[in-house]
This record gives structure tokens, sequence and C-alpha cells, in this order.
């Protein structure tokens, strides 16, 4: 046949991949057989897991989960080396679904929030009542991203031989938050089973300053946690930080209890304050009559709030709560101690 012409695999030209790898696909593999297992802490870039059948592991990133972030608490599944065995490392291929995510910003001008721990379900304030002196607007903000995060929320008061807790266990009487209080004698730490029935079968993250007794507390929960303790510096009456890093410890009696680096503020930048009244129940069903825009802050014209505690009807009670709410409202765009 005329112009026939007979090819060689010498005309054919394929273009190399430059990565001298497989091509991308947008499909993702399913890992049927992943296991599924609990953070339990972050160290650069390595997840130290507990599996569902008591494997303690240490793995990696799949590539596939791109910049997505792991944090204590969250639950994986994981491929690979699960044998738990030393100098093995296995892969976290999915993150599940978020029960719960406790956040805070650098500062309340920055939207860009930070997840501290996953599906907890409550945050337990450790504040001392004395040496170092509690600081009741940080105790707000932690106060505002537990109802943000849809958690319950414990205050637990340290060191209550030096000062008595009932003024400050007061101020959060009428927001419903439980509260318990310790002191330590020797060795002994009294209150301390009363924080253990407070922490029983959850999931509980622990936040505050340092030198507040924190790690002490933890040390006595869990026997073998080991956590380093601090002492407060006599010249700026703050403690020193002893905790680096968030990691999740088994209770013996059921339960588990997230220890996290004390903290020197807790910024609320990507909490809206519009959602604030919703921890509220009473406060938002009245908030219904407020006018389009209402803050709801003291000098807001014509809060509904106002109206209905001036009116008698929220009695002493709602008239605290009001105040309570509004305190809330100002620790939002006020100092963080």
């Amino acid at each position: 046949m005329a112009g026939r012409r007979d090819w060689s695999e010498s005309d054919v030209r394929v273009r190399p991949n430059p990565k001298g790898n497989r091509p991308r696909t947008k499909q993702r593999p399913e890992h049927a057989f992943a296991r599924a297992a609990l953070v339990l802490a972050v160290d650069r870039g390595r997840y130290h897991l507990l599996t569902d059948d008591g494997v303690r592991l240490v793995a990696m990133k799949a590539r596939e989960l791109g910049k997505s972030s792991i944090v204590v608490g969250d639950r994986v599944d994981v491929v690979g080396d699960t044998s738990g065995a030393k100098d093995t490392l296995a892969r976290v291929v999915r993150v599940h679904e978020r029960r719960t995510v406790l956040r805070r910003s650098a500062d309340d001008s920055d939207v860009i929030e930070r997840v501290i721990v996953a599906n907890a379900d409550q945050l337990v304030i450790v504040t001392a009542l004395a040496d170092p002196e509690p600081r009741p607007r940080m105790v707000d903000r932690c106060l505002v991203a537990a109802f943000d995060a849809r958690m319950d929320a414990l205050l637990c008061l340290t060191k209550a031989d030096l000062a008595d807790p009932e003024p400050f266990t007061q101020l959060y009487r009428t927001l419903d938050v439980a509260s318990v209080a310790t002191y330590r004698e020797g060795v002994t730490i009294h209150g301390l089973e009363a924080l253990r029935e407070q922490l029983a079968g959850k999931v509980s993250v622990l936040v505050g300053h340092s030198g507040v007794g924190k790690s002490t507390l933890v040390n006595a929960l869990v026997p073998d946690a080991d956590r380093a303790t601090g002492v407060v510096n006599t010249t700026t009456g703050r403690g020193r930080h002893t905790s680096s890093s968030a990691v999740a410890l088994e209770l013996p009696g059921g339960g588990w209890i997230i220890d996290t680096p004390g903290v020197r503020s807790f910024g609320l930048g990507h909490v809206d304050p519009a959602t604030f009244v919703d921890a509220f129940a009473d406060l938002a069903t009245v908030a219904q009559d407020c006018p389009r825009g209402c803050t709801h802050t003291a000098d807001a014209p014509d809060c509904a709030l106002d109206e209905w505690v001036a009116s008698g009807a929220a009695g002493p009670a709602g008239e605290a709560r009001l105040e309570s709410f509004r305190r809330l409202l100002t620790s939002r765009s006020g100092d963080s101690d």
C-alpha cells in the first residue's frame, strides 16, 4: 500500500514523569482493614496511639490526609505495622468526625483558631485560690471556650488551705458550674476523691495557669503519669511551664484526663460573642424579644434582658445570671488575666 510505514519502538515517544513516581489520582484507598485508635500524644509529627484492642504504637500521618490536623483525643484509623513493637511506625489514614472541639486563638484580634483537643466531655479549669492569686477573667474565658465547644465545665480550686473557696465559687454559682476544692497536706491531697467522682467515666481536659498545682493533681490521679511539677516565681507571682505538650492519660477508675501545658492567656478571637447567650437557656428565651443586632451589653438600647430584670420577672437568680453573662461578654474584649 502506497505511503505505508513500518513503525518501531524507537518511533514512539513517551513523556517521562519528572518526579519518577506514579501519577496522582483523586481516588483514595479504602483501607478496609484499618484499626481504630485514640491519639494519646503528638510529638514532632509522630502520633502516639492506643488501639481499641489495647496496643500502644507510634504512627505518622498518611500523605493523602494533606494538611489536616490531628490532635490529642482524636479517633483515627491506622494501617501498616500496628504491632506496637519497638522502632516500628504505622500510618494514620483517617480521622473520625469529632464530637467536640476545644479551641483557642493567640489573642482576641486573631480569628485563626488553634485546636487544643478533640472529643472531650468537660473542661476542668484548675485555678489556685492563692499563690498565685486567682484570675476570674481567665476562668471566664475558659468557660466561654467550653460553652462554645458544647462541653461541660468544672472548677477545680487548689490550695484551699490558703483561702476560703466560697467567695470565688459564688461568682460562678449562677452559671450552674460545678466546683471542687483541694489542698495538699504532706503527701495527702484533700478533696481528691470528690474530683475523681467528677472525672469518672468522662474525657476531661485540664487547663490552667502554670503553678496552680495541675501537674500535682495529675500525678495523684494517675500515679504513673510522672508529670513534672514546678513552683511559683516569687518575683512575678506566676508559675513556670512544667508540661510541654498535651497528653491523654487513662484514669484507674475509668475515664480519661488530658493534661495540657500551662497557659498565660486564652484568646477568644474565634468565638462570636453573639453566640454567648445560647449557653444561658433562660436568657436566650428572653433575648428573642431584643431588637435586631442587640449586643445584650449593659449599655445596649432597649435590651429585653434589662426589661426582664427591671420588671422583677427574672428574680434574684435571673439577675445574677445576667450579671454573669455580661461578665463573659466583657471578658471577650477585656484583659485576659
